[in-house]
């Protein structure tokens, strides 16, 4: 499936019900408090680009957003796939995007934060796939079990 991806405001219908489905998916996966959502609103703000996955017919089918911290350093937040064209690439076509504005804004590193267990384990492959590797917490998140941590070195290209 051809799948274009674009930076798009997340104040849309259609983005909103991804960010929906995500939280929705999430719920069991995690407690609560271990749970590091942004809402759309803050998503919208101006350190964030939020990137948007849309099917030839314009369908929304997935998002995932960067926010710049300072100091050089970027984070991957709110990676999501419509579960109906999942393992048809759409989130490697989103993370490539991600990557490459981080790299566009000379920023020297990503970071991101993931839930750990089963339910996680195809975004820690895609994650690994491109190039993060584990490390510990950063920022104001806590160290806990039910986290993984991991970070890319923007210096070095790439690889898939």
């Amino acid at each position: 499936m051809a799948v274009t991806v674009a930076i798009e405001t997340p104040l849309q219908d259609d983005v909103r019900r991804l960010v929906a489905a995500l939280n929705d998916h999430l719920l069991p996966l995690s407690p609560l408090e271990f749970q590091f959502k942004m809402t759309v609103e803050q998503m919208a703000g101006a350190d964030t680009s939020v990137f948007v996955a849309r099917t030839e017919d314009g369908r929304a089918v997935g998002i995932g957003a960067l926010k710049v911290h300072d100091a050089g350093l970027g984070e991957v937040k709110r990676m999501f796939t419509d579960p109906q064209v999942r393992g048809q690439r759409v989130g490697v076509a989103i993370l490539q995007a991600v990557i490459e504005l981080a790299r566009q804004k000379g920023l020297s590193q990503l970071m991101l934060e993931t839930g750990t267990g089963e339910g996680f384990a195809g975004a820690h492959r895609l994650y690994e796939r491109y190039g993060f590797t584990p490390r510990g917490a950063f920022l104001d998140y806590p160290d806990s079990e039910w986290s993984a941590f991991y970070e890319m070195r923007l210096t070095v290209p790439a690889t898939a």
